[in-house]
């Protein structure tokens, strides 16, 4: 897709997916065959629900229709949310990865297994997992020592602690 294309869709579809609270990660169009996909990616700090993206895509397909920003050439749209192996590349992407595990590697080439911990707008706070019986370690890591990023997919991942006084029931109340 050409950067003028790219450049129209995002400036397009962005007031639209703001409208919702959302924020537009990806705007990418393919071909497939005769057709192109024209494939839009959004996200929240809670995600993004299916209903939220059927409306959403309802909402850029009446506007796709209105303007000529496809052209002539029939195409398919997708309205998504990222996939769980998505980069992290956005500090925002980092916050909404908090608790979860990274696996990074930095700009000296070396790589980084930690969960995140915490995010500010410098980097990230980290606990690196002990290895052969020893405790993790806490790690501060800016966003400049790291060239690329995604989160960890974890198949046995330990449900997070409740605090102090909190039970089942405070959770189905809020």
């Amino acid at each position: 897709m050409s950067t003028t294309q790219s450049e129209r869709l995002r400036g397009l579809l962005e007031p639209l997916v703001s409208a919702r609270d959302l924020d537009l990660e990806e705007v990418e169009v393919t071909p497939a065959g005769r057709r192109r996909v024209l494939r839009v990616v959004v996200d929240s700090d809670d995600g993004v629900q299916l209903d939220t993206c059927a409306e959403l895509s309802r909402d850029i397909s009446q506007t796709l229709d209105d303007t000529d920003a496809m052209g002539q050439v029939a195409y398919v749209l997708e309205v998504t949310s990222p996939g769980a192996e998505r980069p992290l590349t956005e500090p925002r992407h980092y916050r909404r990865a908090t608790g979860r595990l990274m696996r990074a590697r930095l700009t000296d080439d070396a790589e980084l297994v930690a969960r995140i911990v915490s995010v500010d707008d410098e980097g990230l706070d980290l606990e690196v997992p002990g290895v052969k019986g020893r405790k993790p370690t806490a790690r501060r890591l800016a966003f400049e020592e790291i060239s690329k990023a995604r989160v960890e997919i974890e198949f046995n991942r330990k449900p997070e602690e409740k605090t102090a006084g909190e039970d089942d029931e405070s959770k189905e109340e809020a």
